[in-house]
């Protein structure tokens, strides 16, 4: 790979999606990473191909396809089964060099987190961790400023150009990658001007999944590369893969989120039996402002917004929570918002499909009666 030089900024086209699977199974999170790499490609004006490693398992890999890619980048073998990290990096790192892509995208998984900043090191480029938002269109990420910041439309309009090395810079060709600063008190939009490809982890959750299109994935074009991987090239030998359960709270996945804020600290435990209660007569799950993980009322599972999870439910509601920014970019995407708060002026009221002002101690008791009423009369 003499001829790789990730400063050649020309040399590097199309996006890739690295695809984690486990056990031969593709994580909904590259699902969601593949139809957000394909309006990036289409930015672009490139194509989009999703990037698998294992053993024996094209089958899998066309269904990535059916999500928006192009086509796949398939490395197969033996010693790429079971994730480690001397293996994938090394399998990525010689791709890469060999078929120069111009972006880069790994979920920020356990294995994204680990794989993605070890190869982007070997690369010569740049990584942004942890990324909630995507955009390559300087129109479209302008649009996006206007509704997420509280930039004056004199500063969006300036985002069109930045200064790198003392001079003037375009940024309508490059990745402009989002994410929560400061303990997510802030945003920070990275760009990497200067090396290939620009590469990021993605929050898991935070882009919207696409249709399947069977069609695409049985017409995906899947590519080969030659694989020079021995035993060799690991510090490292895998004598066995034992799991351990633990009760997580399912936040992503679930179509009801009742979630719980500052509003509770007059009665923590009593608000969150409530919340629970509330969110139990629902079918859904219990979530939580940051303040309340903070202060040690919830774990850090239950936490919704830009530093916790970022979730999609058929209804959410925010109980006795203000409505940061930081906390409404986690769930401002809801289907049906529902929001209960003693002030009138709350921000989450502003996103809010229904708002009851009121102590949530006295209104969810009469939710959940009501609730219970219209199940007892089906």
């Amino acid at each position: 790979m003499d001829n790789y030089n990730s400063a050649d900024i020309s040399a590097f086209k199309d996006v890739w999606v690295f695809c984690e699977q486990r056990e031969g199974v593709i994580q909904q999170t590259s699902f969601e990473l593949i139809s957000e790499g394909r309006r990036l490609a289409d930015e672009l004006g490139c194509k989009l191909y999703a990037l698998v490693l294992g053993d024996n398992i094209e089958k899998q890999a066309k269904e990535a396809a059916g999500y928006g890619a192009d086509g796949v980048v398939l490395c197969e073998s033996p010693l790429l089964k079971t994730y480690t990290t001397d293996g994938y990096t090394k399998v990525i790192v010689d791709t890469v060099k060999e078929r120069k892509p111009e972006v880069v995208l790994f979920g920020a998984t356990y294995i994204g987190r680990d794989l993605g900043p070890r190869c982007a090191a070997r690369l010569h480029t740049g990584l942004c961790a942890d990324c909630t938002h995507l955009d390559v269109s300087v129109p479209v990420y302008q649009e996006f400023l206007k509704g997420a910041s509280t930039l004056t439309p004199e500063r969006i309009e300036g985002t069109s150009s930045a200064i790198v090395m003392g001079q003037q810079h375009d940024v309508s060709h490059d990745l402009k990658m989002t994410r929560p600063a400061f303990g997510g008190h802030l945003m920070a939009t990275i760009i990497c001007p200067r090396f290939r490809p620009a590469m990021a982890t993605v929050r898991p959750g935070v882009m919207k999944k696409a249709p399947f299109d069977q069609a695409r994935a049985d017409a995906a074009e899947i590519i080969r590369p030659v694989i020079n991987l021995t035993e060799a090239d690991f510090e490292t030998e895998i004598l066995a893969v034992e799991k351990a359960a633990k009760k997580l709270v399912d936040l992503i996945g679930a179509d009801y989120v009742v979630s719980v804020g500052r509003g509770i600290a007059k009665d923590v435990e009593g608000g969150i039996k409530l919340g629970q209660q509330l969110a139990d007569e629902l079918g859904g799950v219990l979530g939580g402002s940051r303040v309340t993980v903070d202060s040690g009322w919830l774990s850090a599972d239950h936490q919704v917004g830009q530093t916790g999870k970022t979730v999609h439910p058929k209804v959410y509601i925010a109980l006795g929570i203000s409505g940061a920014i930081q906390h409404k970019a986690g769930m401002q995407d809801s289907e049906c918002i529902i929001a209960v708060n003693t002030n009138p002026s709350a921000p989450i009221f502003e996103i809010a499909d229904y708002g009851i002002v009121g102590d949530l101690f006295k209104v969810v008791p009469m939710l959940i009666d009501s609730i219970k009423a219209v199940k007892a009369a089906k």
